[in-house]
């Protein structure tokens, strides 16, 4: 199908286009320089055109979304919908399937990252996907607790542990090497978790430093598409800024070495707002984003997503177990907790930012800060962590707190404890996103950092035809001012195009059941240290595991579009 969309502003910072009025060709599902007099026209007149979102740290598919869906009946209760040819679905924080889908199309986004995938429970995470429409995906396999990692590294052997790494990363069909509380998550697994980056792993007597460092050098020598996505130790302590800085340093020095793609950063770092906590107690805790911002101002090793906290009950989960435990002891509500066998493990708890209480204050100051005063979109991506700091469903809100000062003083004057000005400097950053920087966050910057920039995140020639047309007119609005119009138009896109198909048309999904892609790494290795890599695997499968090896790995039948990419060994 051929197909144009006319007269739009377009928005597209990988191609260094900024509000230029233009048109838009698309057939087979592929940006292209013209078509026929015949295309189906799409006017855009006085309408922004940005290339559909991209979210690369969420979490939407696996086990522990799965028990956040069962546990919380009273989230599902909080949002219901119902789609005209589609699935019913409920859920605010954590979304059915088919509402998650449906709730990235209707704000413009066309593809969408899992963060966290235990590898033993892979098969499940897939599952997911194939239930969830329209947005692409991929899943980051977890490595930075797995026993086999941890004993290749301490015994200063990356060569094998990239062996393994290339083998798991195969097993699992995952995209990226995820490190989460490295070696703390292991120590949970003893009842206790691991401090700063120069604490050891029980047994193992590997440190966080170790780990972040061996396996940087495992992803460059991978020749991966993204580099290392680390959440780095301390999540949510007071005083944890230190902690995340020492962590940035780890892999400096290490070259960028991908064989897909155009990154030139070796460390991505997630849900830095978590990390980025100043004071030594509750009672003194404040922000320490000026200096964490600072130093990505300063160094090019890095980029960032920020977990940007949006003042909702929400639910949160992660791979580090010891965090949520410390998280169910101050709110003492329910709390589930899984150890993985070998891998890794997970916490789930609910959990309310008050506006009006201190502490959430200022940690929504804090992420408007990291935004703010990283001075390169950039290095700047768009999340929530969801749902840890707030569904992704906020992210309009977000992109209007960003363009309006005022708007984000009405919070602060009108909603928020005292403690966002006094403990934060919110209050004193007048600086406001233009669309141009609203693309770069949402779209171009995490296309490049996960190596999907020569389909995802832009608008040239070759590119995805994944397009999404906004009713704003710059030159009639004023995001600074008019933020509650910008929001609305963020939340329900005029039309939303995936792979050249209209599939949201006036904020209504009009295309309900196309799967999407699913994004996974396909590295090449040396044969003979991939046998003996391959033969201590199946000697410990037989050992520790509880499942024979044959039913690990996920068949191709789990991706009914597979979407494989390349990798190749030096």
């Amino acid at each position: 199908m051929e197909l144009i969309v006319k007269n739009g502003f377009v928005y597209c910072p990988l191609n260094d286009i900024d509000g230029e009025k233009m048109d838009i060709c698309v057939k087979d599902g592929k940006i292209v320089e013209s078509v026929s007099d015949d295309a189906k026209v799409i006017d855009a007149s006085g309408k922004i055109v940005m290339p559909g979102g991209v979210d690369p740290h969420a979490h939407i598919a696996g086990p522990k979304v799965n028990i956040g869906r069962t546990y919380r009946p009273e989230d599902s209760k909080k949002a219901a919908a119902k789609f005209k040819g589609g699935r019913a679905g409920s859920g605010f924080s954590v979304p059915s399937t088919f509402m998650a889908g449906y709730n990235y199309a209707k704000m413009g986004y066309t593809t969408a990252m899992e963060a966290a995938m235990p590898p033993l429970l892979a098969r499940h995470t897939h599952e997911e996907f194939h239930d969830t429409p329209l947005i692409d995906h991929s899943a980051y396999t977890l490595f930075g607790n797995n026993w086999f990692v941890m004993e290749y590294l301490k015994e200063g052997d990356i060569d094998r542990c990239a062996a393994y790494a290339s083998w798991l990363l195969k097993a699992t069909k995952g995209y990226t090497i995820k490190l989460v509380n490295p070696a703390g998550t292991e120590a949970w697994g003893w009842g206790g978790n691991v401090h700063g980056i120069h604490e050891p792993a029980p047994y193992f007597d590997i440190t966080p430093a170790e780990i972040i460092k061996g396996l940087a050098e495992v992803n460059e020598k991978l020749r991966m598409p993204h580099s290392i996505h680390l959440h780095c130790n301390d999540l949510g302590h007071p005083g944890n800024y230190e902690t995340t800085l020492a962590s940035f340093d780890v892999p400096k020095g290490i070259k960028p070495n991908p064989a897909v793609g155009s990154r030139d950063t070796i460390l991505y770092a997630t849900h830095v707002q978590f990390h980025s906590y100043a004071g030594t107690t509750w009672r003194d805790f404040e922000s320490g984003a000026p200096e964490i911002a600072d130093y990505v101002n300063k160094h090019d090793h890095l980029i960032i997503d920020v977990g940007q906290v949006t003042l909702d009950e929400t639910t949160t989960m992660t791979a580090d177990g010891p965090m949520e435990y410390d998280l169910h002891s101050l709110n003492g509500l329910k709390w589930a907790n899984c150890d993985v066998e070998l891998e890794t493990g997970a916490g789930v708890v609910p959990f309310l930012y008050m506006p009006r209480a201190p502490v959430p204050s200022v940690q929504w100051g804090i992420g408007l800060e990291l935004f703010l005063l990283i001075k390169d979109a950039n290095k700047v991506c768009l999340t929530t962590d969801h749902p840890n700091a707030g569904p992704f469903t906020r992210y309009p809100r977000i992109k209007a707190w960003l363009m309006s000062n005022k708007y984000r003083m009405e919070y602060i004057e009108e909603k928020l404890h005292s403690w966002a000005q006094r403990r934060s400097s919110i209050a004193t950053i007048d600086r406001e996103y233009t669309f141009y920087e609203i693309a770069q966050v949402s779209r171009s910057t995490p296309a490049k950092a996960l190596g999907l920039s020569d389909v995802k995140g832009h608008l040239g020639v070759g590119a995805d035809a994944d397009i999404a047309i906004y009713d704003i007119n710059p030159e009639t609005t004023d995001p600074s001012n008019d933020y509650m119009e910008i929001e609305k138009a963020f939340e329900n896109a005029s039309y939303v195009l995936k792979d050249g198909e209209i599939i949201v048309k006036d904020g209504n999904v009009v295309k309900t059941r196309e799967h999407g892609r699913t994004y996974w790494v396909d590295t090449q290795v040396e044969e003979d240290i991939y046998k003996e890599v391959l033969a201590d695997v199946e000697r410990k499968f037989k050992q520790y595991y509880s499942v024979n090896l044959e039913n690990y790995p996920v068949q191709d039948t789990y991706l009914p579009k597979s979407a494989p990419v390349k990798g190749v060994m030096l």
